[in-house]
């Protein structure tokens, strides 16, 4: 059975993809197309705030995005110097609050110790935080992208947890998604399932999948990654059959496996 992953590939020097992986150990044929690119804005802005960790009483990530400006910024020998020597043990005493294992595990890749992994989407997320965080504390810093849903600042802003947000990158469609789209449906065919992986995937494919489907749009199994994505999926009209119970390649698996009625893996 063919599954069709609306994301990007792994970083290919870390392997292969986990999600094809896990899904290729169920049985499943997944197929990766990326559907989102990104523009990083204000590096040096950015570097700067980093260079003062004493202004902050934390980071908080909400996308792997914002790791990789930081990994950019890091490219440049003499802030990878900076950071080495004195930042990355500066920052470390404070907390570096994260969604998703992802998003941990590139917090891991320059040298801080990531928490609240488990939330698995904002809203519990900032739960997380304010359980943790005093009001009239030192603001948290938040580098975030352009289309950041607004439920974690309301949130933190309505217990007092003084926050500090820095847009890092946009997002736009990627150049290659129409005739990407259009070649997996010519050469694959309708898949047994397709999983969005963002609000902003739901925007720029749907119409194209709407399209190429035809008549077997109701044949497809839905699935999405997380809530904020099936809330979307919803919106947008799409029956949602799975949502995956954390955003991780196995418990996708697992829910696209009880969709469609096979045995798990």
């Amino acid at each position: 059975m063919k599954v069709l992953l609306l994301k990007e590939p792994k970083d290919k020097d870390s392997g292969p993809d986990p999600y094809v992986k896990e899904l290729g150990l169920c049985g499943f044929e997944a197929t990766l197309i990326p559907v989102l690119s990104f523009e990083f804005t204000s590096l040096e802005s950015l570097f700067e705030k980093l260079s003062h960790p004493e202004c902050y009483g934390g980071l908080i990530f909400t996308s792997p995005r914002a790791l990789e400006a930081i990994k950019i910024c890091l490219k440049e020998k003499s802030k990878n110097e900076a950071w080495s020597k004195s930042l990355k043990q500066r920052w470390n005493p404070k907390p570096v609050y994260v969604v998703g294992k992802a998003t941990a595990s590139l917090v891991e890749e320059i040298g801080l110790i990531p928490q609240g992994e488990k939330s698995g989407n904002a809203e519990k997320l900032a739960e997380y935080i304010c359980s943790r965080e005093k009001p009239n504390s030192p603001a948290l810093l938040f580098p975030c992208g352009a289309l950041k849903r607004e439920v974690l600042p309301t949130v933190l802003r309505e217990k007092g947890v003084p926050l500090e947000s820095l847009t890092v990158y946009q997002t736009t469609q990627h150049m290659d998604l129409q005739e990407s789209l259009s070649s997996y449906f010519s050469q694959q065919g309708i898949p047994a399932s397709i999983v969005f992986f963002s609000p902003s995937g739901v925007r720029f494919c749907l119409q194209h999948i709407q399209k190429l489907s035809g008549d077997f749009l109701n044949r497809i199994k839905f699935a999405a990654i997380g809530p904020t994505t099936a809330e979307a999926m919803e919106a947008a009209g799409i029956p949602v059959s799975c949502t995956a119970q954390s955003p991780t390649p196995r418990d996708l698996a697992a829910g696209i496996q009880k969709a469609l009625h096979l045995q798990n893996c």
